[in-house]
């Protein structure tokens, strides 16, 4: 019975997971990732859309995004976005397309950067443990479950919280190193 309590909590906690790495994603290191502009939103007549769902991007060097609007009536819209996002990077409009040139961040900003990803780090691991919360709570709950059982689960569960906090400490450990190699 107490497997079934285990896989649950890892099911969720693993999803945590996932949800970080996106996250982290969006951070920006000093390469240029498509992931950045995840959160950046494009006014698109009217209604608040993703940017890579009205224009193509792409990786041309490795320090600069390529934007292509698929209708080039969309590149005041995405300029505008582009600028009031939280980038903080200037774009170029060449007519056609937009660039995006990533310049190395600064001693300073890298260090902002890495605090983002602890902070990130940080509440991911408070959303696991609430996901350790919420399932003791229903193995208290059991009534079919004795009390060596209702220990057996949560020990069984609190084994896997702890794999899975020691896995968030290992990610926040590897994007703060990726962050601050110049």
């Amino acid at each position: 019975m107490n497997d079934i309590f285990a896989l649950e909590a890892h099911e969720k906690m693993s999803k945590t997971i996932e949800s970080l790495h996106s996250t982290l994603a969006t951070l920006r290191t000093g390469r240029a990732s498509v992931a950045v502009l995840d959160r950046v939103e494009v006014d698109y007549y009217g209604e608040k859309t993703p940017i890579y769902q009205i224009s193509s991007i792409s990786t041309p060097e490795p320090t600069q995004l390529l934007i292509k609007p698929y209708d080039r009536n969309d590149m005041k819209a995405i300029l505008a976005a582009l600028n009031a996002s939280d980038l903080g990077i200037n774009p170029i409009n060449d007519g056609t397309s937009i660039r995006l040139v990533f310049p190395a961040p600064t001693e300073e900003r890298r260090k902002e950067l890495a605090k983002s990803a602890k902070k990130f780090c940080e509440d991911a691991k408070v959303a696991v443990r609430n996901i350790r919360r919420d399932v003791n709570n229903a193995i208290k709950k059991d009534d079919s479950l004795s009390e060596d059982e209702v220990r057996r689960s949560e020990e069984s569960v609190q084994k896997v919280t702890d794999e899975i906090t020691k896995h968030i400490d290992e990610i926040a450990k590897e994007k703060e190193s990726e962050i601050m190699r110049v």
